[in-house]
């Protein structure tokens, strides 16, 4: 046998440690990015934990980033079947998350201008009006105010001011129900599907169903007058007419209410985070409120002032560095494919943790410290290759990534701006969520002590 006819050989699969019968359950539940941070020192970038009795295979840390945006990445790694069973509850033909190669770049293109900074672009008058009206409703002056849900109200108020012109803010909770027993039970699969059939679920799944029956309705009688907007929302509808075949009728449902599912856990999470890291942090607080006050004095905001918020955006990054919303994406290998030395089988299912660099004092000196400043042009801890994933890496990048950070910046300044805020005490310890989607947990509550700042409004630009 010649050499290039040897059978080459691959490193075993390690089987991370666990507890008798749970395996890493308990771990997985209680904190995945710490777990998969363990597994990568002990075992290295490719092992197997065993969660809910389920073995998978996880490619980690930063070998795993780099190869995610590699061709051999994108060709060897699926997302279907994690979103499968989604689809197939809301009797789509098709779901962005779910699509790979030529079908899911042309999705993305559908929606790419709706979830771009130009969405807002000559609105921020129209924003920070949004956010007073979110302040003066869920942050009211002596009171506790419960972060994340305030948050979600928020979020869905400026996502609907953007995209159709008002806001769902008597579906908040019925959005949240419905997306996180969705989730839980289809997706991640930590609830088995009895779940569905609760009088909860089934009372917000119908009210999801009625607020997306009236967009329909709404969007069409748009489309008859010629009328529809150019946000997001009308580029939907523009793409059922013109491309029934890539958006059907059967879609629009998870299409039209798809933005404040998107937006509702995962920007929500990642302010309430930012809020404890300024608040929590020596020395931030009044850098933060510095910025904000300067940002505000301009009567004028446009684009440009907001990229020019330093210390905001850092403490933004910084957010997503130490509570990341993409702990690790789920996919299916399409092929054997190697990856450092391990055979990744066909149709294995497994975890790519690219967040595992995040935690990692090689890459972020102290990383458990919230420190804005890594982000400044002279440091740029986050611009070494593969280090930085917050928006997740590949083909599935997150679509609304400037737009949300245009959201959370402006969201931050306005508040931070308005508000006297402190946290319940001093040497508060955030909690956290782990499902479905990664955060603090929402008894994490802020007191508001007063208004710093009066509701001045911000003038449109000329």
């Amino acid at each position: 046998m010649s050499a290039a006819e040897e059978i080459k050989t691959y490193k075993d699969i390690p089987d991370v440690d666990g507890i008798p019968l749970l395996g890493n359950t308990l771990e997985m539940a209680k904190d995945p990015a710490a777990l998969f941070l363990r597994a990568y020192r002990d075992y290295g970038p490719v092992y197997r934990v065993n969660v809910f009795g389920r073995k998978q295979i996880v490619i980690a840390g930063r070998e795993a980033a780099l190869f995610m945006s590699t061709k051999n990445g994108r060709e060897s790694l699926r997302s279907r079947e994690f979103w499968e069973p989604m689809r197939e509850f809301y009797g789509a033909s098709k779901m962005l998350t779910r699509e790979d190669g030529e079908l899911h770049q042309k999705l993305r293109g559908v929606m790419r201008d709706g979830f771009s900074r130009e969405a807002v672009r000559g609105r921020y008058h129209e924003l920070s009006g949004t956010i007073d009206d979110s302040i003066s409703n869920k942050w009211k002056n002596g009171t506790d105010v419960p972060v994340v849900e305030a948050f979600q109200y928020m979020i869905v108020q400026e996502l609907g001011e953007i995209l159709t012109g008002s806001a769902p803010l008597d579906y908040v909770r019925d959005i949240r129900v419905n997306i996180l027993y969705l989730l839980n039970v289809l997706v991640t699969q930590v609830r088995p599907k009895f779940f569905l059939g609760l009088p909860e679920f089934k009372k917000a799944n119908k009210r999801v169903e009625e607020l997306s029956r009236d967009m329909i309705i709404e969007f069409k009688e748009h489309a008859e007058k010629g009328t529809l907007p150019n946000n997001l929302l009308g580029d939907i509808m523009r793409a059922h007419i013109e491309h029934p075949d890539l958006v059907p009728e059967s879609d629009l449902s998870l299409l039209l209410t798809g933005p404040y599912v998107a937006g509702l856990d995962t920007v929500a999470n990642t302010l309430a985070a930012c809020v404890y890291g300024i608040l929590r942090t020596p020395g931030v607080l009044e850098r933060v409120q510095k910025e904000a006050d300067a940002l505000m004095a301009k009567k004028t905001v446009t684009e440009d002032d907001i990229r020019e918020l330093v210390v905001i955006a850092g403490c933004i990054r910084e957010a997503m560095r130490m509570w990341p919303i993409a702990v690790a994406q789920m996919r299916t290998a399409t092929r054997d494919f190697e990856f450092e030395g391990f055979l990744i089988p066909e149709n294995e299912k497994l975890y790519v943790g690219t967040s595992v660099s995040h935690f990692m004092d090689e890459y972020f000196p102290e990383p458990d410290l919230f420190d804005p400043d890594r982000y400044l042009d002279e440091n740029a801890q986050h611009m070494q290759p593969g280090v930085y994933s917050p928006f997740g890496r590949g083909p599935h990048t997150c679509l609304g990534q400037n737009l949300a950070e245009v959201l959370m910046g402006m969201t931050i300044a306005r508040l931070f701006h308005r508000l006297d805020m402190t946290l319940e005490s001093e040497d508060y310890t955030l909690k956290t969520k782990s499902f479905p989607t990664p955060g603090p947990a929402m008894d994490f509550k802020i007191k508001v002590k007063g208004e710093r700042m009066p509701a001045d409004k911000l003038v449109p630009e000329a």
